[in-house]
């Protein structure tokens, strides 16, 4: 009797478990704009990762057919989400280091930014929820000295944006229609030529999910009007993860995620303020006619998400 209860109950945990994976699956390819699935779509690695534990059950306890079908939602699973860990390759020319950075209003270190940007060589850095204190606090740090042009729409709490150069910029504009701000310019860069430079940081789904979606798509028709004679480099917290279709519909045609070009795979970086490690990888970069060869985190004392940095190599001239 107490064979078959085990037996049971390890087909009912399985099921679950491979129902989870089904949801993971499903959440990945979903567009419905409706906040829990929007949210949910965020843990979908987490779920799919649910039809492992189905399939080891469902061996375990010999039910083969639905031992099967766990394979084949371990295998749909593996198929979204294997891809990010294999780079993509890239040509050789010349190459700049990027960040991209969540200030949390002021709270972010001003410190620690500068220094890991000297450290790391940063030619080009991109933030978010900038603020004119902030703005002062990292002049007072040493980043204007480091990267002595910049365009910045600082804002109250979450709504600034901000891009620092080594190299001159020009071209500034900034979009109107967004509930945060969001920027873009040329910067001029050595052996390259101009570039495109963007800040983007659409509202977070819980703001509303309806506008969440507009955000995504309208700056997906800013991107689209980009120079084609140029590289593109695209910076922000967008508010989205891989997982999410909206996400991937910017990271496609003629846009690239830079951490799945690098092979980087599941870059989390928020949040980085409670008492569990971050989850969730909502910030990006996004490259078009140029190549990321690494993309990595970076802890940021005293903001809510971790920085990214990554090496861009652009076509020789």
């Amino acid at each position: 009797m107490s064979a078959r209860i085990v037996r049971i109950g390890v087909g009912v945990v399985a099921g679950v478990a491979t129902l989870a994976g089904i949801a993971g699956v499903a959440l990945h390819f979903s567009r419905w704009d409706v906040e829990p699935v929007v949210l949910a779509a965020s843990a979908a690695p987490y779920l799919m990762c649910g039809a492992v534990v189905g399939a080891a059950g469902f061996v375990g306890i010999k039910q083969w057919v639905a031992a099967g079908v766990a394979g084949i939602v371990v295998a749909a699973g593996l198929a979204t989400q294997v891809p990010l860990y294999f780079a993509d390759g890239g040509g050789e020319g010349p190459a700049i280091m990027a960040m991209q950075a969540n200030l949390l209003f002021d709270g972010a270190d001003p410190m620690v930014l500068v220094n890991e940007a000297r450290a790391r060589d940063i030619a080009v850095l991109t933030v978010n929820e900038l603020t004119r204190p902030a703005v002062e606090d990292l002049g007072r740090a040493g980043l204007d000295a480091l990267l002595p042009y910049r365009y910045l729409a600082p804002g109250q709490t979450a709504s600034g944006t901000g891009i620092w150069s080594r190299y001159p910029l020009s071209d500034t504009v900034e979009y109107d229609g967004y509930v945060l701000n969001q920027i873009s310019a040329t910067a001029t860069v050595p052996e390259v030529g101009p570039v495109s430079v963007y800040a983007f940081h659409p509202v977070p789904p819980i703001y509303d999910t309806r506008v969440w979606a507009d955000e995504l798509s309208r700056l997906r028709q800013v991107l689209d009007g980009a120079p084609a004679d140029r590289p593109v480099l695209v910076g922000g917290d967008f508010n989205a993860t891989h997982d999410h279709a909206r996400f991937r519909a910017i990271a496609s045609g003629r846009y690239a995620d830079a951490a799945a070009q690098a092979g980087a795979g599941h870059l989390v970086t928020y949040p980085t303020d409670k008492s569990i490690p971050p989850l969730v990888g909502i910030d990006h970069f996004l490259l078009a006619d140029a190549h990321a060869t690494n993309v990595e985190t970076v802890d940021l004392p005293g903001a809510d998400h971790r920085a990214l940095v990554t090496r861009i190599v652009f076509p020789a001239r």
